[in-house]
């Protein structure tokens, strides 16, 4: 049987206030919230086996729609029911019922050296656009994503909400320094750059590679700027406008990297 909160005063409301409200909280204990029908199903169908959600709340209206008790179904033991107003105080999502699952955050290994597609994000701060830059690199088949220092943190509920499930199809590095990246990469390095001599379209993409996208409005930072091993590859466009924005230049990158491959496939085939 599912246990019911009534009351704000309990002791495990009183947590799970504190971890959803604290982002300090969250990673000092390395737990994530990931809220709403289409997230935490995504989490149970890629994650779960290996790392179970730790708690999952519902709110008690919710439980009258059989999409949400077909999903809570699925969990190792019942959800705890909050009373609706409380519901509300820990939701994220406007109107919200839940499921809300409190999971362990996902911190995969780097691998010694990087010889696969990767996007590295350097100090990209808008949350919805980080959120963007990952679901384009799930649908595009882009494994691993690395994030540096300075960049919005990656599980955080924004950036959860904008990815739409992305993040448990890949592999996500926070604070990963530039050093790093210059110290293990074997694939070539693209950075998408304002203005650069080399055109997207003209630009052969075929081979594996690394994207560095920067932040929202310094760009690169100067040490990857001055990489040796880096491509400049710019995206054409009328003067009217200085630049794209960030999550719009990695998507036309990483689709047209998409589309050469796939034409270059094709061509093979024949």
């Amino acid at each position: 049987m599912s246990d019911t909160i009534v009351s704000a005063g309990n002791e495990r409301f009183r947590r799970l206030l504190a971890l959803v409200a604290g982002a300090r909280e969250r990673r000092r204990q390395g737990l994530s919230v990931i809220e709403g029908t289409h997230l935490v199903q995504a989490w149970l169908d890629r994650l779960a086996g290996a790392a179970p959600p730790v708690q999952v709340f519902v709110a008690r209206r919710a439980l009258a729609s059989d999409g949400v008790r077909a999903l809570l179904a699925r969990l190792p033991a019942p959800p705890t029911v909050l009373d609706d107003r409380l519901y509300a105080r820990v939701s994220q999502v406007e109107h919200g019922g839940g499921p809300l699952a409190i999971v362990p955050t996902p911190r995969p290994v780097l691998p010694p050296r990087l010889t696969e597609d990767a996007v590295y994000l350097d100090r990209i701060q808008d949350p919805g656009n980080v959120g963007s830059i990952l679901r384009t690199c799930a649908a595009v088949g882009v494994p691993r994503v690395l994030a540096s220092p300075g960049t919005a943190f990656c599980w955080s509920p924004k950036v959860l909400r904008a990815a739409m499930g992305a993040h448990f199809h890949l592999d996500i590095h926070e604070g990963v320094e530039a050093t790093w990246l210059m110290a293990h990469v074997a694939v070539a390095v693209h950075a998408a750059e304002a203005g650069a001599a080399t055109s997207l379209y003209r630009a052969d993409l075929r081979a594996p590679a690394l994207w560095l996208f920067g932040n929202e409005g310094q760009g690169l930072d100067a040490s990857l700027r001055a990489w040796a091993a880096v491509r400049p590859i710019g995206i054409p466009q009328r003067p009217a406008v200085e630049s794209l924005n960030v999550g719009v230049a990695a998507a036309l990158c990483l689709y047209e990297q998409l589309r050469q491959r796939a034409g270059a496939g094709a061509g093979q085939s024949r």
